[in-house]
């Protein structure tokens, strides 16, 4: 289990992070999406014990990571930032690992990096960013942490190798029972592979929720009238947001299907579809109701 407990970071008059309130479950997939310095990276990387923190506690398996090398043999960390490999070569990154993880796979290595066609040779300097994005995939699977942390994990990958490395952390996670954390600005990638999201904003979580039980639970409805309905006509299901073009009513509502449409069928509509929901849709209305204007922040 991965604890944050109202933690604050700031650096300068700038705070990074303002209360943060978060648990993430071991053997999860968790996804945090944001802005840019929404904070996401700052989490990832006093997780990770990077960097300390000013004032909450955190925990992962109940340990302290800062300072603390028997946790951290258990973490791995691809960060965003690989300038300061550059030097490197895969042969060389994979000697040095080996040494720090002692679970180091060294023929999960050569499978992966033999499947993604990586010279083991050549300077890190001269790969591509979606080559170097692989290299840290590869070096994290098979140092077979129990916690692996991806900062904008698929950030410059082509759609090919953004499959072939998601099968990858998949495979990773099933045969290791690894929670994975992953921040991105892509809500596809998140919608994909992770079964819990959080939503960061100026250092805050806004929205932390099972991605199941949110799409179960949250309907798009498609119906049209002979008469003009206003959402206060719907006052017996919990409307999210309502929109009406014409004789066509678009209704966002809370519940299970069968109980909306029931309700919905018993002021005889013309038609009646639930379309479904992209998880970019179901962020944004219930942000709606928590009173949060995510088209203007």
């Amino acid at each position: 289990m991965i604890k944050l407990q109202n933690v604050v970071k700031t650096f300068g008059d700038f705070a990074a992070l303002d209360g943060i309130d978060l648990e993430i479950p071991k053997g999860s997939a968790y996804g945090l999406i944001g802005s840019n310095g929404a904070g996401k990276s700052t989490i990832l990387r006093i997780l990770s014990g990077i960097y300390t923190f000013d004032s909450g506690t955190v925990t992962v398996d109940d340990q302290v990571v800062f300072d603390n090398p028997a946790i951290k043999s258990r973490i791995f960390f691809v960060n965003d930032e690989t300038v300061q490999w550059n030097n490197y070569t895969l042969n060389e990154m994979r000697d040095m690992f080996m040494v720090f993880y002692p679970n180091f796979s060294a023929e999960k290595f050569d499978e992966m990096r033999t499947a993604l066609g990586l010279p083991i040779d050549r300077r890190l300097s001269t790969f591509s960013k979606g080559m170097k994005r692989q290299a840290f995939a590869i070096c994290g699977i098979s140092c077979r942490p129990e916690f692996l942390y991806l900062d904008e994990a698929f950030d410059g990958l082509d759609p090919t190798m953004r499959i072939v490395v998601k099968k990858m952390l998949v495979d990773a996670m099933l045969d290791n029972q690894m929670t994975v954390i992953i921040s991105s600005h892509n809500l596809f990638e998140i919608d994909e592979f992770c079964d819990r999201a959080g939503l960061l904003h100026k250092g805050k979580i806004v929205f932390d929720r099972e991605l199941d039980s949110l799409k179960s639970n949250i309907q798009k409805i498609q119906t049209a009238f002979d008469r003009q309905y206003e959402r206060e006509d719907f006052d017996d299901i919990e409307v999210l947001h309502f929109e009406r073009n014409r004789s066509v009513v678009y209704i966002i509502a809370k519940g299970e299907p069968e109980d909306i449409k029931t309700k919905i069928a018993a002021k005889n509509p013309k038609i009646l579809d639930i379309v479904p929901l992209s998880l970019e849709e179901i962020f944004i209305y219930e942000l709606e109701v928590l009173g949060y204007d995510f088209k203007n922040n």
